[in-house]
């Protein structure tokens, strides 16, 4: 569900909503988000000074019943996507 409103969230944000993507994964330090998008709107989703990357993530925070790391990248840095 998390992943869900993460995904809605940042679609709404970058100029190519088709190429985010949200993957929930189960990590040995806990939940983690794996957020993909564009290379060209990688600076929409962190923002200045990394000001909208804190804000989903405090989002995130407030929804969740324990603590969930959201990792955001682009996609040229992970080719097995």
């Amino acid at each position: 569900m998390i992943a869900e409103a993460v995904q809605h969230m940042i679609r709404n944000i970058v100029d190519f909503p088709d190429d985010v993507s949200v993957k929930d994964l189960d990590t040995s330090r806990g939940e983690l988000l794996r957020v993909r998008v564009n290379p060209e709107d990688i600076g929409r989703v962190i923002g200045r000074g990394g000001r909208t990357a804190t804000a989903i993530r405090t989002v995130v925070d407030a929804v969740s019943d324990e603590h969930v790391r959201v990792d955001i990248m682009d996609v040229r840095h992970d080719r097995r996507r």
